[in-house]
């Protein structure tokens, strides 16, 4: 069954207001974070309601995953452990570098009685995880998505928000091989200015292009957005039924659809698209 993930929304742990908020949100996917937007003093109170709510069984079909804080932090074990315990859809790990690291990460997770379904998601922002991506997408079956954490990798590269996200495309390229290669799904990094819509949808639009599987996002008002984007149109849809049923009516190894030379490789890429169009539908 494909996951859907075209939004995954950032909610803050601390805040027990935003945690009920999002059980009506539209979103594929919360990310409910121990990690940057909780002062160290509230952590610990954090850990305890985002736990509680992701167990609770009211967010309805959206996959619901924690961030816990990153590898050599004081609250990182404690929160991989009560993480683990919860049994979220995934648990996101924050600076994840080596495929050393994600070993470790799935041996603690196991140890803390993690159960089956409760994935990994690592977040690749440093140069040496972009470097690592190919080994850390590969190290382990329990991961199952890799999250691109943009804004310290712009901070790591001494680089520059700038529209088209130049700076980062080298990264950007090199984490989606990998994630292709492993087989698991990627999520783009996150658009900081809320207020800018038509910003906001041309990265959509670029992430989308590059082949990402949904977007990271920091307020509700971005969920239907990028809920559109990352769907495949209803002309795409059209199009893969219609290129579909040209081929096998063919009944050869090529076939045409309007003017176009169609082959197996073109019948799989429309093969996908229907099964996310199914999925999307399925969720309701």
């Amino acid at each position: 069954m494909t996951t859907v993930l075209r939004s995954v929304l950032y909610m803050p742990g601390a805040n027990d207001r935003a945690l009920e908020k999002a059980k009506s949100i539209p979103c594929d996917g919360l990310i409910l974070d121990l990690e940057d937007s909780v002062a160290p003093e509230a952590k610990p109170a954090a850990r305890e309601a985002v736990c509680a709510a992701a167990s609770s069984g009211e967010y309805g079909r959206r996959t619901v995953t924690i961030r816990v804080n990153s590898l050599g932090t004081e609250w990182h074990d404690a929160d991989l452990a009560a993480a683990a315990k919860a049994g979220p859809d995934g648990i996101v790990v924050p600076k994840v570098n080596s495929a050393a690291e994600v070993l470790g990460l799935v041996e603690a997770m196991e140890r803390a009685g993690a159960p089956e379904h409760t994935r990994l998601w690592a977040m690749v922002e440093t140069p040496q995880a972009i470097f690592n991506a190919r080994e850390i997408a590969a190290a382990s079956d329990r991961l199952a998505v890799i999250v691109m954490g943009t804004n310290d990798l712009v901070k790591e590269l001494y680089a520059e928000h700038v529209p088209g996200r130049a700076p980062l495309l080298t990264s950007l390229s090199m984490a989606l091989l990998a994630a292709r290669a492993a087989g698991v799904q990627i999520l783009d990094g996150v658009y900081n200015d809320v207020k800018d819509a038509e910003g906001f949808l041309a990265e959509c639009a670029q992430g989308r292009q590059m082949g990402f599987d949904g977007k990271t996002l920091i307020h509700p008002g971005q969920v239907e957005p990028a809920n559109e984007q990352f769907a495949p149109s209803a002309e795409a849809v059209e199009d893969a039924r219609g290129l579909i049923e040209a081929f096998e009516s063919a009944g050869s190894g090529v076939a045409t659809y309007k003017n176009k030379m169609i082959e197996n490789l073109h019948v799989e890429s429309a093969r996908r698209t229907l099964t996310i169009h199914d999925a999307i539908s399925a969720l309701g």
